[in-house]
């Protein structure tokens, strides 16, 4: 793929055809903010805060999605782009709990992150507000609807990197909310836990349950660990506070690499001393606790060995 010539910022540069402008910012290392926007995943340039100002473009075009061309000139951080930002953190605000205090996302927060960027500490806008209950039914991922912010990163992980496709967006206009078929709960859908989800989750939304509460972002250090409990060899995290391991959490998993339960579960087995809760697995419909060797399946190789 041949090179084209492009303006960013005032600064003549030259970026591979066909790439997004977004991705030709970054590769310039120009920062824009992306909420929506995840490099695994499909770009539906829903959130539009990644919006620039293209000569010659009437509107301000969502970077994730705009494709580069020969000598487009590129304004990423103008007054107006700016200004947009700002509105669109402030109507992201105006439904937002503001429990950054107390929230397990805290310093990990993409949405606090830009607030404070753009200097957005508070809402103009009012009116009414969600006030959905905490579904903590799953045994493995908290999810709390009053934080999520619509970006649609979990319905794409879920559909385009588990293949399952449990959740997706239900409702419409001001009740539009991110749920499994029928509104159902965690527990009562097919969610395999495979924490996909919540890795990608920009917000508080979506929480590993078993890391919440046992520290914050910035007393958490993580170090990667391979699977070996198959041939995929998917990457987790073993994540440290005080030098002790406290949980395991997913990491970044390719398109057929799902980061299964089994996989999470065996590797804070075998590197967590702590580990002391019994895992959940799902029979018959119904979620039950198990003993370890149930669920790791080390009953079947045993039975295996001995025939």
């Amino acid at each position: 793929m041949g090179l084209i010539g492009i303006t960013i910022n005032g600064n003549k540069v030259e970026v591979p055809a066909g790439i997004t402008v977004l991705e030709a910012a970054q590769s310039h290392g120009i920062k824009i903010p992306t909420l929506c926007y995840e490099p695994r995943l499909s770009k539906p340039g829903a959130c539009r805060l990644c919006i620039v100002e293209i000569k010659g473009m009437r509107n301000l075009p969502a970077s994730c999605v705009t494709e580069v061309a020969q000598g487009m000139e590129i304004e990423t951080h103008s007054p107006a782009v700016i200004e947009a930002r700002k509105t669109i953190l402030e109507l992201l605000l105006a439904n937002h709990p503001q429990d950054c205090l107390a929230c397990d996302k805290a310093g990990d927060c993409l949405l606090q992150q830009y607030a404070y960027e753009y200097q957005v500490d508070r809402s103009g806008f009012g009116g009414e507000q969600h006030n959905y209950e905490i579904d903590d039914s799953n045994p493995y991922i908290l999810r709390d609807n009053n934080k999520c912010i619509l970006c649609g990163r979990c319905v794409r992980a879920c559909e385009e990197l588990a293949g399952r496709s449990v959740v997706d967006f239900a409702y419409r206009g001001f009740n539009t909310k991110i749920a499994p078929a029928l509104d159902l709960s965690l527990a009562e859908s097919d969610c395999a836990f495979c924490n996909n989800c919540v890795t990608v989750c920009p917000v508080g939304a979506l929480i590993d349950k078993q890391l919440a509460g046992k520290g914050r972002s910035w007393e958490i250090t993580k170090e990667d660990v391979t699977c070996a409990f198959c041939e995929n060899g998917c990457k987790f995290e073993l994540n440290y506070k005080d030098g002790k391991v406290i949980g395991v959490s997913a990491k970044e998993a390719g398109p057929g690499r799902p980061l299964c339960l089994k996989g999470r579960l065996g590797t804070d087995l075998l590197h967590n001393p702590n580990c002391t809760d019994l895992p959940m697995i799902r029979k018959d419909g119904q979620l039950v606790e198990v003993s370890w060797a149930e669920a790791l399946g080390i009953n079947q190789i045993l039975s295996k060995v001995k025939e």
